[in-house]
């Protein structure tokens, strides 16, 4: 899909920890502010239970999960948006993302530096927030002073739709809030989407790193209770993560992955949690294909209809779609067989006019000769 999810928060917060133990990679996680500079790209598998089912039942040559991409951004600080540190870097790499994923320090560790001083999760949250803000109000204002006079003075009626669109964005900017939470038109909207680029647009997520004593008492966890409380009332996540201990994880097997996690008392590691949420929060959904060659899933952005799914594996797939024949994922682990489905009648043909909901099955039917 070609959808990316950048990893972002002030230096020295756990982000490259964050970003290794989910791609297994090795990049610099240095005890220093800008260890990282170039943003580090990986793309992760997305975890699914379903998936593991439906190979279970089929026993395909080949299992391919849904992958997401992720960037690890250079850390930010405070004057970002003026340029300080790496901030024109940082705000560049993270206009290319399409959802944001915060870390937030919520552990103390006197041997680990702290940009700001000290531990104060909301305080790094908005030091973030306002940055991205600022950046966007800049973008803001320079567009109104390049097009107020057309509006006022020459009545240019795409002028007058555009200033309309930018007062409501400048009016929440100047107040502190993201552009995220202006209530706009679908056209509007659109316009926004296309034209602006604007930071505060971007979903966002919050992981707070927290120490392994807190992670097994999230309830007393004074810091990541503090990121909670902040987060629902912008209605957005929070994910609580041990980064240290999701690096120990990543160097695992699976079977002593699952025991380390029993002892912890967690059935699912915080990174598996992230990589969901994430996928979530780029709306993102999944439909599979299944047989004796390949169990797969595929990715596609909700509201894609089934001809354009079909594009997802391949263009002549759309171009000559004919039908889909499509059975829930539910039906399947209900009564245990694609036979069983068939015989329920559970199975459905489809056509252009069908839009696929996650965990579809879905077999396509195509002329070759409908290719353009």
């Amino acid at each position: 899909m070609g959808l990316k999810a950048g990893i972002v928060g002030l230096p020295n917060v756990g982000k490259s920890t964050l970003f290794n133990a989910i791609t297994n990679s090795h990049v610099e996680a240095a005890n220093y502010p800008f260890a990282t500079i170039n943003p580090n790209t990986g793309v992760v598998n997305v975890p699914d239970e379903r998936l593991d089912f439906l190979t279970g039942i089929f026993k395909p040559q080949r299992r391919i999960p849904a992958t997401v991409e992720f960037y690890d951004i250079a850390g930010l600080v405070r004057g970002a948006s003026h340029g300080e540190g790496l901030g024109n870097q940082f705000l560049a790499h993270i206009r290319e993302c399409d959802a944001i994923v915060e870390v937030v320090r919520c552990f103390e560790n006197a041997d680990i530096v702290h940009v700001e001083g000290n531990v104060d999760p909301i305080r790094d949250i908005e030091v973030i927030n306002l940055e991205l803000v600022m950046a966007d109000l800049d973008t803001v204002d320079k567009r109104i002073e390049k097009i107020s006079n057309k509006a006022r003075i020459q009545k240019d009626k795409e002028s007058i739709f555009e200033m309309g669109v930018l007062t409501s964005l400048k009016e929440a900017l100047d107040q502190g809030k993201p552009a995220r939470v202006v209530k706009l038109s679908e056209e509007q909207e659109e316009f926004v989407k296309v034209a602006y680029h604007l930071l505060t647009k971007k979903p966002i997520i919050y992981v707070a790193n927290v120490s392994e004593d807190d992670l097994s008492n999230l309830d007393n966890a004074k810091y990541y209770q503090e990121v909670k409380k902040y987060a629902l009332a912008e209605s957005n996540e929070v994910i609580p993560v041990s980064c240290e201990i999701e690096s120990q994880l990543s160097e695992l097997s699976p079977e002593d992955k699952a025991v380390f996690l029993d002892e912890l008392g967690i059935k699912e590691s915080g990174l598996e949690k992230v990589i969901k949420a994430t996928y979530k929060l780029l709306n993102l959904s999944t439909f599979f294909t299944v047989g004796a060659d390949e169990c797969r899933a595929w990715t596609f952005k909700n509201g894609m209809s089934a001809p354009e799914c079909a594009g997802v594996i391949h263009t002549d797939f759309q171009h000559g779609f004919i039908c889909a024949e499509v059975y829930r994922y539910e039906d399947i682990h209900e009564l245990g067989s694609e036979s069983a489905v068939k015989e329920a009648g559970k199975l459905k043909t489809e056509g252009k006019g069908y839009y696929p909901k996650d965990g579809d099955i879905m077999f396509f039917k195509f002329n070759v000769s409908g290719r353009k």
